[in-house]
C-alpha cells in the first residue's frame, strides 16, 4: 500500500469534518447522532441478560509504563484492618482533627463498627479508556474550531470529557471480529492495517448492519495477547487512516478497540503520527475507547451469531479531563 501525503490528509480531513454541523457552539461530535430513539433501540436487543464487562483491570500489572509520562494505578489503603485494631486499642484521642476523633470513638472494643478506606493515583487513561475529544489536535484547533490553548493547567475549557456526560454514552453496539475473520491464532500481527474494504467484507460475513448512531467496536486480540505474554510494546495492526471516511460515511458515534490506540502503528500518511486519531477527534467529534477486553463478548457473538447488544459506557465526569477510566458493559 503507498503511502499517503499531506495533500491527502488535508482532502479527507475536509471532506470528514464536521464542524458547524450541530452549531458552532457543540462539544459533542457525533454522539449527536445518539438519539433517544437510538438509545431505545439499543434497549431493545437485551433478549437474554447475558452481560459482558468489557473493561481491563485497573492495577500495577497493567499495560502502561512503556510511556514515561503515563503509568499504572497505584492504590493505597489509607485505613485496613491494622488501622482498626489500632484504634480499638488506643481508643478515642488519637487525632487531633474534631471529625477524627469522633470517628475513633466509634471504634473502640465494645462498639463493633469497622471500615476501610482506599485511594488510587493514576493518569485517567491508565487502563480501558475514553479520549475526549480535547484529547488530540493539530495546528492549535481542538474539534468544532476551538482554540487549543483553552486546555490549560486547569483543564479542558471545551470538548473535556465532562461535556459528554448528559449524553450518557448508552446506544447500539456493534463488534467487528477481524481477529476470526482473518483466522488468526490469537490477535492481528503488525504490518497489516484494517481497510475500510475489509469492514466491508467483516459486516457482509457477520450479517449485520452498522449505521447511525452505533458504537462500534473492533476486535484486534491485542488484550488477549498482552495477557499471555505481558509485553506492553508489542505491536499489532488497527485501523488504517482511511477507515475515517468509512466511519463518517456510516455515521458511527464512537469508536474503540482492544488495543492501545483503535488505529495501526504504522502511519500510512507521511510526516503525521496518528492519522485516524487527528481526522476522527480533531476533524469529526468522534470519540475513541482504547484497552477494552472484547474476548468474552467476540465468543458469544459468534457462538449465536448475534453481533449487535445495547452498549453502556459512561465516562467519569471529570471536569476538564481530556480522558476518561470506564468499565463498558454489553448486554445481549
Amino acid at each position: 500500500m503507498n503511502q499517503a501525503g499531506m495533500a491527502d490528509f488535508r482532502r479527507v480531513a475536509r471532506e470528514v469534518s464536521n464542524w458547524g454541523r450541530w452549531g458552532d457552539a457543540d462539544e459533542l461530535g457525533t454522539l449527536n447522532f445518539i438519539t433517544a430513539d437510538k438509545v431505545a433501540q439499543g434497549a431493545s436487543l437485551v433478549r437474554h441478560g447475558k452481560v459482558f464487562p468489557l473493561g481491563v483491570d485497573f492495577g500495577a500489572s497493567g499495560p502502561q509504563g512503556a510511556f514515561e509520562f503515563r503509568h499504572n494505578p497505584v492504590h493505597v489503603m489509607t485505613v485496613d484492618g491494622g488501622d482498626a485494631n489500632t484504634l480499638a486499642k488506643y481508643g478515642p484521642g488519637w487525632a487531633s482533627n474534631p471529625l477524627a476523633k469522633q470517628l475513633s470513638g466509634y471504634m473502640t472494643a465494645d462498639n463493633p463498627f469497622r471500615f476501610n478506606d482506599d485511594l488510587i493515583i493514576m493518569p485517567l487513561q491508565a487502563a480501558s479508556q475514553w479520549d475526549a475529544l480535547s484529547h488530540v489536535y493539530y495546528e492549535d484547533q481542538l474539534y468544532n474550531g476551538f482554540p487549543a490553548d483553552s486546555v490549560t493547567s486547569m483543564g479542558a475549557y471545551h470538548c473535556g470529557i465532562d461535556k459528554v456526560d448528559g449524553k450518557g454514552i448508552t446506544s447500539r453496539g456493534v463488534l467487528l471480529d477481524l481477529v476470526r475473520h482473518r483466522g488468526a491464532d490469537v490477535f492481528l500481527e503488525e504490518g497489516n492495517p484494517i481497510t475500510p474494504e475489509e469492514l466491508d467484507e467483516v459486516v457482509r460475513a457477520q450479517k449485520v448492519n452498522v449505521g447511525r448512531g452505533d458504537i462500534l467496536l473492533i476486535r484486534t486480540g491485542w488484550w488477549t495477547q498482552f495477557l499471555m505474554t505481558g509485553s506492553k510494546t508489542e505491536g499489532y495492526s488497527g485501523l488504517d487512516w482511511r477507515c475515517a471516511s468509512w466511519l463518517h460515511d456510516h455515521e458511527i458515534a464512537a469508536v474503540a478497540a482492544d488495543n492501545l490506540q483503535v488505529e495501526d502503528l504504522i502511519s500510512g500518511v507521511e510526516g503525521i503520527t496518528f492519522p485516524l486519531h487527528l481526522l476522527c477527534l480533531r476533524d469529526m467529534g468522534m470519540m475513541f475507547g482504547e484497552y477494552w477486553d472484547l474476548a468474552a463478548l467476540a465468543d458469544d457473538c459468534a457462538a449465536d451469531g448475534v453481533y449487535e447488544f445495547q452498549l453502556v459506557a459512561t465516562p467519569l465526569r471529570v471536569i476538564g479531563a481530556v480522558g476518561s477510566p470506564v468499565n463498558p458493559i454489553a448486554i445481549k
